[in-house]
C-alpha cells in the first residue's frame, strides 16, 4: 500500500526518473518534519510572549530581522554555490565542487569576522532605544543583546553553508530536519526558563539565538562524517580563484538580495517607527498564521531550483515545462487554502492566542492577498534562479526595494497594517506577471535579449 501511495506521489509531483524521484522524496520528508516544525512554532509564539511580554518580544523581533540581514551579506556566495555545485555534480567534476566548497567556506568565515568586528567597536556609539523606539520605561541593556544576537547570526553565517550543500545535492529533507531539532530545542528551552527564571529578555535571546547554531554546527560535523564525506572542506582545498566565479554569478544574486533586503525585512522597522513595537507583534501574529501557507509551498519548490539547474545543464526542457505545470496547480491549490485560512483565522487566533494579540481583520485579508501572490511569483523565481536567468529579477527587485519603503511610509500612516502589507502584494503581482512571461518564454526557446539574460 505504501508503494503504492509512493508511486502515485511520484508520478504526480514528478513525472518518473531519478531527478523526479529526489525532488519527491525531499518533498515528502520535508512535509513530515515542517507539519512538527509548524506546530512547535505555533505553540512557541504564545510561550515566548508570555515569558515575557508583547512589547519585548516586538523588540526581539525587530532585532532579529536587522541582524538577519547579515545573512544577504554573504555576497551571493550561497546561491552562487549552490549554482556551480548543482552543475559540478551534474557533470562529474568532483574535485571541482570541493575547491567550490572550501573555498566558500574560507571566503565568507572573512566576511562574518569583519562583520562582527566592525559592529563590536561601532555598537556602543548607536542609540538603540531611539532607533527601536523602546520605551523609557523599559530597562534593557539593548546594546549588548544585540551583539550577542550579532555574534551568533555571524558564526551561523558561516555555519549555513552545509544546508547549500545540501540543497546542492537534492538533500533539502535533511536541512528540514536540522531546522527542526534546532526549534524543538529552543521550545524545550524556554519550557525550562519558564520554571526557573523570571522573564528576561535577555535570556530569551541567548535560547532563540545559540540553540539554532549549535544544532546546525554539530550536524555540519556529522554530515561531513557520513554522507557528505566527499565534499568535505579542508584547507588544501582553498583556491581564491574559485572565487571569481561564484562570485560572477553570486554578485548577480547579491544584489537581489539586497533588493530582497528591503522587501522582506524592512516591515517591521516601518511598523515600529509609525505605531510602535506592540504592532509589531500583530504583524508577525497574522504573518505566522499565514507562514502555514508560505512553508508548505516552501518545501514544494525547494528541491526544484537545483533540480531546474540540473535539468537546463542537460537540455531537459519536457521536464522542466512538465514540473512547472504541476507546481502553478500547487500554487492554485495553495491559494484556494489560503483563502479558507482567513476565514477561519478570528477562530484560531481566539484558540491560539486568547486576548492577548486580537489582530484586526483588515491585516488577516492583507496578508491573504500577500501569500497568494507571493506564492505565484517565487514559483517563477525559484524557475528563473536555477536556469540563472537573473537580470530582469535584478531590475525588477531594485526597483522595488527602491520604491517600497517611501510606500509602507505612506499606505502606513494612512491605512496601518494592512497598508504596509499591501504594499509588498501590488509589488509582487508586477513582479509575478512578468516573471511568469519570462518563464514561458525560456521553456519554449523564444527568449530573446533581456528575457534571457
Amino acid at each position: 500500500m505504501l508503494n503504492s501511495i509512493r508511486s502515485k506521489v511520484f508520478t504526480y509531483l514528478g513525472q518518473r526518473g531519478e531527478r523526479s524521484k529526489k525532488v519527491t522524496g525531499n518533498i515528502l520528508v520535508s512535509f513530515g518534519v515542517k507539519g512538527l516544525s509548524i506546530l512547535v512554532g505555533l505553540v512557541l509564539v504564545p510561550m515566548t510572549i508570555n515569558y515575557i511580554d508583547p512589547v519585548q518580544y516586538g523588540i526581539w523581533l525587530t532585532i532579529s530581522s536587522i541582524v538577519g540581514w547579515m545573512y544577504f551579506f554573504d555576497i551571493g556566495m550561497g546561491n552562487g554555490l549552490r549554482n556551480k555545485l548543482t552543475h559540478a555534480i551534474a557533470v562529474n567534476e568532483m574535485e571541482e565542487a570541493k575547491k567550490y566548497i572550501s573555498t566558500t567556506y574560507a571566503v565568507l568565515f572573512l566576511v562574518a569576522a569583519f562583520i562582527f568586528l566592525v559592529f563590536f567597536f561601532v555598537n556602543p556609539f548607536i542609540n538603540w532605544k531611539s532607533i527601536l523606539n523602546i520605551p523609557a520605561t523599559l530597562t534593557l541593556d539593548i546594546g549588548t543583546i544585540i551583539l550577542i544576537v550579532l555574534g551568533s547570526f555571524c558564526l551561523q553565517f558561516v555555519a549555513q553553508i552545509i544546508t547549500t550543500i545540501l540543497a546542492a545535492t537534492q538533500q533539502t529533507g535533511n536541512t528540514a530536519i536540522i531546522s527542526f531539532i534546532g526549534q524543538l530545542l529552543v521550545l524545550l528551552s524556554i519550557l525550562l526558563l519558564k520554571k526557573l527564571v523570571p522573564g528576561n529578555l535577555m535570556n530569551l535571546v541567548l535560547i532563540l539565538a545559540g540553540m539554532p547554531l549549535l544544532v546546525m554546527i554539530l550536524a555540519s560535523i556529522y554530515l561531513y562524517r557520513t554522507s557528505l564525506r566527499s565534499f568535505m572542506p579542508s584547507v588544501r582545498d582553498i583556491d581564491f580563484r574559485y572565487a571569481k566565479p561564484l562570485l560572477g554569478l553570486g554578485g548577480v544574486f547579491f544584489i537581489i538580495q539586497l533588493g530582497a533586503l528591503v522587501l522582506f525585512q524592512t516591515d517591521n522597522i516601518v511598523i515600529t517607527r509609525i505605531l510602535g513595537p506592540e504592532y509589531v507583534t500583530e504583524f508577525n501574529v497574522v504573518y505566522k498564521l499565514f507562514s502555514v501557507m508560505l512553508m508548505g509551498f516552501t518545501i514544494i519548490i525547494t528541491p526544484y531550483w537545483s533540480a531546474f539547474t540540473d535539468a537546463y545543464s542537460k537540455k531537459d526542457f519536457g521536464w522542466i515545462r512538465s514540473n512547472i505545470i504541476t507546481i502553478r496547480k500547487i500554487c492554485l491549490c495553495l491559494s484556494i487554502a489560503s483563502v479558507t485560512l482567513c476565514a477561519a483565522a478570528p477562530y484560531i487566533f481566539r484558540f491560539w492566542l486568547g486576548e492577548t494579540v486580537v489582530p484586526h481583520s483588515s491585516l488577516t485579508i492583507a496578508m491573504l492577498l500577500y501569500t497568494i501572490v507571493f506564492i505565484w511569483q517565487t514559483a517563477h523565481v525559484f524557475l528563473l534562479n536555477g536556469v540563472g536567468k537573473l537580470r530582469l529579477q535584478l531590475i525588477l527587485v531594485i526597483s522595488s526595494a527602491i520604491l517600497n519603503i517611501p510606500l509602507a511610509f505612506l499606505f502606513g500612516k494612512y491605512w496601518g497594517l494592512a497598508g504596509i502589507v499591501s504594499v509588498n502584494t501590488i509589488l509582487f503581482l508586477v513582479m509575478g506577471i512578468l516573471f511568469y512571461i519570462q518563464s514561458e518564454k525560456i521553456i519554449n526557446g523564444n527568449a530573446k535579449g533581456i528575457w534571457n539574460k
